[in-house]
């Protein structure tokens, strides 16, 4: 069987990297010859951080599918239209929001570094934070909308951009039109019923309804998506992984 693994909130918590406990879940995984993937949110630059050195080189999907790795290169990165981004950049001038803005690999970022997603940013210092117009191809866009979120989403949608809401940080995520986890998947060359897939929040839906079992980690309502959920908790990950690697040697 495929794992297809989301990372923040589902098998890493707190912006840690996984856990010893989940590393040995996984490992006794490839020794019964399943294949491990991981699918999320943050760009291959900050996917790397969190997973074991020896996890580094697997499957990967970034940037909610605007990024495909395998064998440790990535192979292919989606951009932004530059239309879409001059629209984007004329709602942040509007309303003043602050933003981080990935490259292909280098990023622009004006948020507070008090927020969350500061603190996973580029951890291994791999890139570098420069000016939103010295980015070549947008891969990425996040917006910190505060208190005018219902305008600034009104604005967005808009607009052919796969949007993304996450209330519980107070941020708007974007990848460009028709991108998604799925999409990143399907790059590997894994078909649709052919993979289980762990998830906890809205950008695992796409991948949660191709997949043959979906496992939601946590109460976000994707789990109305998913075959089982299991409380957010390193210790019920773990248990609901075992059972799924002896179900399906």
């Amino acid at each position: 069987m495929k794992f297809v693994f989301d990372l923040d909130g589902t098998i890493c918590f707190k912006g840690q990297p996984i856990s010893e406990g989940i590393i040995s879940a996984l490992e006794a995984c490839l020794e019964n010859g399943h294949e491990i993937i991981f699918a999320s949110a943050r760009p291959i630059r900050d996917l790397l951080p969190v997973l074991p050195e020896t996890m580094r080189k697997f499957p990967m999907v970034g940037g909610n599918g605007a990024f495909v790795a395998q064998n440790g290169e990535t192979v292919e990165v989606t951009a932004f239209a530059a239309e879409i981004v001059e629209e984007v950049q004329n709602i942040i001038s509007a309303f003043q929001l602050p933003y981080l803005v990935d490259g292909d690999w280098d990023y622009a970022y004006t948020g507070s570094e008090t927020h969350p997603i500061y603190q996973n940013l580029d951890p291994l210092k791999l890139a570098k934070n420069v000016p939103f117009h010295e980015l070549k191809d947008i891969v990425k866009i996040v917006l910190f909308p505060g208190e005018q979120h219902k305008e600034i989403l009104a604005e967005l949608q808009r607009l052919p951009i796969s949007l993304y809401e996450h209330s519980a940080e107070n941020i708007v995520d974007m990848s460009p039109n028709g991108i998604d986890k799925w999409n990143g998947i399907m790059k590997l060359g894994i078909a649709e019923g052919e993979f289980t897939a762990f998830g906890n929040d809205a950008n695992d839906a796409s991948m949660f309804v191709k997949a043959k079992e979906s496992v939601c980690v946590g109460e976000h309502k994707v789990r109305e998506l998913a075959s089982v959920q299991v409380p957010s908790d390193e210790a019920a990950v773990i248990e609901m992984l075992n059972v799924l690697n002896e179900k399906y040697k």
